[in-house]
């Protein structure tokens, strides 16, 4: 049975063109940022003193402002994917 993901996947062999190559780095960059923040969520809810706690909070902040950019981009550049795109 096949399995299906939402995640994008390379060429044949692992092999992906330079924008295809541009695009997965973007999702793992992403995954990237995204694990951190749930640890920064983490240490929120089971930090063992007031800074430690603090210091999660202002992290989970900086990091939200990265993923909201990082998600932007990625949607600009799954647009350009699609056929017919329009270039600026």
């Amino acid at each position: 049975m096949r399995t299906v993901s939402n995640e994008p996947q390379a060429g044949p062999l692992g092999t992906a063109d330079p924008e295809e190559a541009a695009y997965l780095a973007l999702h793992a960059e992403r995954e990237t940022i995204e694990r951190s923040l749930a640890l920064a969520q983490v240490r929120q809810r089971f930090g063992a003193n007031a800074d430690e706690v603090e210091r999660a909070h202002v992290e989970e902040r900086e990091l939200l402002l990265t993923l909201d950019r990082l998600m932007t981009r990625i949607r600009a550049a799954e647009y350009k994917r699609q056929p017919g795109a329009r270039r600026w």
